[in-house]
């Protein structure tokens, strides 16, 4: 007897995203476009402290849909420096706010590699009890000293193709991002889901 299929959720006319950022929302639903109507919540989620990216993701979208009882959307960022065999990753928050750019470029100065993986992870739960789906972008760059606007998280110090998060203006920076990239993934599926729904 073979073990039953997993159910795919269908797609939410209506999407809580967990953040507090209104700026990261605004980007967020521009991205998304009318594909559902995305609405927000702050809420103080415990995240546990060991695991990879993905299992870091779902426990906290797991958490989430518990609290707001409903679909949620959550959001997760890692950036890995390839030498440091993926460190900081999901715990680069806390690097950031306590080592600060230089001391990111200090974790790299015996070694020749700076090359690092931004990884940006959503995870959607139709409800409590529902296994997260998850929609992972990523952008490979490297490390390099402070460059540009120091206002948005380690911006600065990430490379690509010559130039910084930091010195990319928002439309450029979004076509390349590994948060775009997450959301196109996730714009896709909500794209299939509708389009089944009507068939």
């Amino acid at each position: 007897m073979s073990s039953p299929r997993p159910v795919t959720p269908r797609r939410p006319r209506t999407l809580t995203f967990i953040t507090s950022n209104a700026h990261k929302l605004a980007e967020v639903r521009a991205m998304l476009g009318g594909a559902v109507d995305l609405q927000s919540c702050f809420l103080d989620l415990v995240e546990i402290q060991a695991g990879s990216v993905q299992e870091i993701a779902r426990d906290k979208c797991r958490r989430a849909a518990a609290m707001v009882n409903g679909p949620v959307l959550t959001e997760d960022t890692a950036l890995g420096f390839t030498a440091l065999g993926g460190l900081p990753g999901p715990y680069i928050k806390w690097f950031v706010s306590t080592l600060g750019h230089t001391g990111l470029n200090n974790l790299l100065a015996a070694y020749h590699d700076k090359s690092a993986d931004a990884i940006c992870t959503f995870a959607f739960s139709a409800g409590p009890g529902q296994e997260p789906l998850l929609f992972q972008g990523k952008t490979t760059g490297r490390i390099v000293p402070a460059r540009g606007a120091g206002t948005f998280g380690w911006d600065p110090i990430f490379e690509y193709e010559g130039k910084t998060y930091a010195e990319m203006d928002k439309s450029e920076k979004n076509l390349i991002s590994h948060r775009y990239k997450a959301l196109e993934k996730l714009k896709a599926w909500l794209a299939e889901e509708n389009v089944a729904s009507n068939t």
